[in-house]
């Protein structure tokens, strides 16, 4: 496609702002909270992350579809960002094991992207005045009608999303014959915390959103998992139940994002939404256990709140974000549950936090279960 043949496309953010580029030649519209990942790679997963259902990503790594994609680097079965920002995108690309281009790859599931934005102006502005509800469209003749379509878009917060990318039915992860049964609950869980399960000898189950206790209980695990996931947490009441019901039979519990959340609702701590949240792959965490310091891969818009968490006599912070020393982990006093706000798989990211899985599985294997 040539450049200067490519159609007008537009951001138009919820208070007015408006952002011009163009069409990398998916027409449409699209709409979501819009927010910006500040990693230099991993875009594929990224885009596959469910995390981001809902949502708007601007990329603000410069170049887009440089390396195409690989039908193995997904973390869900298709793409879940409701539409793509960049600034320039990549229409071919240069990488052996590539499976093809990023363009038929939007095409393929229908995915409205725009690039040629200024994408540094972008990013400093939802930076300074928060995460908000925005559109995009390859059809901006009637700007009126595209804001009337956006006020009509419902805020993140109070938005229960976890329905909308949790399996269906429960499905089975790694080895049968495997000592160790983790059973893990989906709502928005990634592949690679999978993988991470597995290949550390883990038989995984995975439940729906939606799943109880007994639902859980019934494949007689050693450990239970509330995975990462899109939208505000508070609505999420079932799996907060679940969460009180596990806790309170001193199960062994590991939570990461909205799972950590989750475990924290259930304890009596609140969550809020955050001005912009934290999305990349350099965040810095200190682990206040060690004294050790780590780069991790975060993705979230809600946090915990952090005075209540002191407060708390039952829990104990375990991980703080040294950018805005916002709660990162806990974990329960005299109870085998802990939680971390990052991604300790990955995917894409460092990997300096996989112990956290190693923790789980030596808890496991401590709690006599096995």
């Amino acid at each position: 496609m040539k450049y200067q043949t490519r159609k007008k496309a537009l951001v138009l953010l919820a208070d007015g702002t408006i952002f011009y580029g163009k069409s990398v030649g998916i027409e449409g519209t699209a709409t979501g909270e819009i927010c910006f990942n500040t990693g230099m790679t991993g875009y594929q997963e990224i885009f596959t992350d469910p995390s981001y259902f809902g949502q708007m990503m601007v990329t603000a790594n410069a170049h887009i579809g440089n390396y195409g994609v690989n039908d193995e680097e997904v973390e869900s079965d298709g793409i879940k960002i409701s539409g793509l920002i960049c600034r320039n995108f990549s229409f071919t690309h240069s990488r052996v094991d590539s499976d093809g281009n990023l363009k038929d790859w939007f095409e393929k599931h229908n995915i409205v992207a725009i690039s040629d934005v200024d994408t540094r102006a972008l990013v400093a502005y939802i930076r300074d005045n928060g995460a908000m509800n925005a559109i995009i469209s390859t059809e901006i003749e009637d700007v009126a009608a595209l804001k009337k379509k956006l006020s009509e878009v419902p805020s993140m917060e109070g938005l229960e999303l976890a329905s909308k990318v949790s399996t269906k039915k429960a499905y089975f992860v790694g080895d049968e014959n495997a000592t160790i049964r983790i059973a893990a609950l989906d709502i928005g869980i990634k592949k690679n915390i999978l993988r991470n399960l597995a290949k550390r000898g883990a038989y995984i189950k995975v439940f729906p959103f939606d799943a109880v206790f007994s639902d859980l209980e019934e494949f007689i695990p050693n450990g239970y998992f509330i995975s990462n996931g899109p939208g505000d947490p508070a609505p999420l009441k079932a799996a907060q139940e679940l969460a009180k019901e596990i806790i309170k039979r001193d199960l062994p519990l590991f939570g990461i994002c909205l799972g950590h959340q989750v475990i924290a609702l259930a304890n009596g701590i609140s969550t809020y939404k955050m001005h912009n949240g934290h999305r990349g792959i350099n965040h810095p965490v200190k682990n206040l256990v060690t004294g050790k310091g780590e780069i991790t891969s975060q993705n979230h818009g809600f946090a915990i709140n952090k005075e209540e968490t002191v407060q708390n006599e039952n829990i104990e912070i375990t991980h703080v974000h040294l950018n805005d020393h916002t709660v990162a982990g806990i974990r329960l006093k005299n109870k085998p549950v802990f939680s971390v706000q990052y991604h300790p798989e990955a995917s894409p990211g460092p990997h300096d936090s996989e112990y956290l899985f190693d923790q789980f599985i030596d808890m496991i294997k401590t709690s006599n279960l096995v």
